[in-house]
């Protein structure tokens, strides 16, 4: 029989469906390396990104569609420059637990 406080801290399928789905995008080291550019330098430009992680243009636009589409990431257009931020804080907890873990 489950205590009151455990049935309190039980958490919604949905929302574990969602995170799940969270934690498989961002299982991934390029998507992480984007989370860890991002904090570190705010909001950048997809040319600039693609500078920063030494990838194919075309293969740093496909993580960052594919963060955008989980809501990870927000996408603002300025003229022909797309600019990409944190949207979602909850991909920073998690490189904060990847931090405390290493070495």
């Amino acid at each position: 029989m489950k205590s009151n406080e455990t049935k309190a801290r039980e958490l919604p399928v949905e929302l574990l469906e969602r995170m799940a789905e969270i934690l498989k995008l961002l299982a991934h080291a390029h998507r992480l390396k984007i989370v860890e550019v991002l904090e570190r330098d705010g909001e950048l430009p997809v040319f600039e990104l693609v500078n920063k992680l030494a990838l194919p243009q075309a293969v740093t636009s496909q993580h960052l569609n594919a963060m955008k589409r989980v809501g990870l990431l927000q996408a603002d257009r300025r003229g022909k420059e797309v600019w990409y931020s944190i949207a979602d804080p909850r991909a920073l907890t998690i490189l904060d637990c990847i931090r405390k873990k290493k070495g």
